[in-house]
């Protein structure tokens, strides 16, 4: 159910805004498909309670979000190109600098051995900086914590070019938008994904009718701006311990 709050948004209070508007200007994003033999919720559970607490030793780790799709999902995508088109699984941490991502990098590789099980299939990784971000006035909270504030949902964004998303938040059951640059990883060596912009629309209405509002107003985007569209895409949160609630 949603529920409304009441107050003053943060982004019209001085105060608050003098108090901090957050370090994160980094995000590194791992997508996937599904693994061929159907462990995913194995996956999930060993990535969720080993590998991704883990990753919090790292002082410039701020955050991070696990999405996976489903088949309503799936069927509610306004765009996938066929290099994006197996992805249904999403990971995202939030970096204040190049810096912790070489940590990062340093510390997955001394998490492998015998904790990692397998891994789920690549589709894509890459780094990207934070271009911007915008919150809801309903949401009350500033757009400087939405990654931090629950979600229902995340719609999922990526599109060759650079227009702000910042209208889509006007959308009903939208909180919050952070949008991302392409820029080639510090570390491990990823392709280069210049031109590339991806945003992450933090969602608190229902997750399909919101989507389906999107897809609409998407549409338009896409024929009034200068961008290609390669995915755009609703996916569920990963629930604690219910690793495979959102799995086929």
């Amino acid at each position: 159910m949603s529920y409304q709050l009441k107050g003053t948004p943060s982004s019209q209070l001085p105060a608050v805004q003098a108090s901090g508007q957050g370090d994160v200007s980094r995000i590194f994003t791992s997508m996937a498909a599904r693994e061929s033999s159907g462990r995913d919720a194995d996956y999930l559970a060993w990535h969720s309670l080993d590998h991704r607490p883990e990753q919090y030793r790292i002082a410039g780790l701020r955050h991070s979000i696990r999405l996976v799709s489903t088949p309503a999902c799936r069927a509610a995508r306004a765009f996938s190109e066929p290099a994006y088109d197996a992805v249904d699984h999403v990971m995202t941490y939030f970096f204040t600098e190049d810096a912790a991502f070489d940590k990062y990098a340093a510390l997955s590789k001394a998490l492998e051995g015998d904790r990692r099980p397998f891994r789920l299939p690549t589709v894509s990784a890459n780094y990207y900086k934070l271009t911007g971000k915008v919150a809801s006035e309903k949401a009350i909270a500033g757009a400087d914590v939405i990654p931090w504030r629950p979600a229902r949902s995340v719609y999922l964004i990526l599109e060759q070019g650079e227009v702000s998303p910042a209208p889509l938040c006007a959308t009903e059951g939208v909180a919050g938008i952070w949008w991302h640059r392409g820029s080639p990883a510090p570390a491990l060596g990823f392709s280069d994904n210049s031109g590339l912009q991806l945003s992450y629309c933090f969602i608190d209405g229902e997750p399909l009718a919101t989507a389906q509002r999107l897809r609409e107003i998407l549409a338009k985007r896409w024929e009034t701006n200068p961008i290609t569209p390669l995915l755009a895409a609703p996916f569920q949160v990963v629930e604690p311990f219910y690793w495979d609630k959102y799995l086929p």
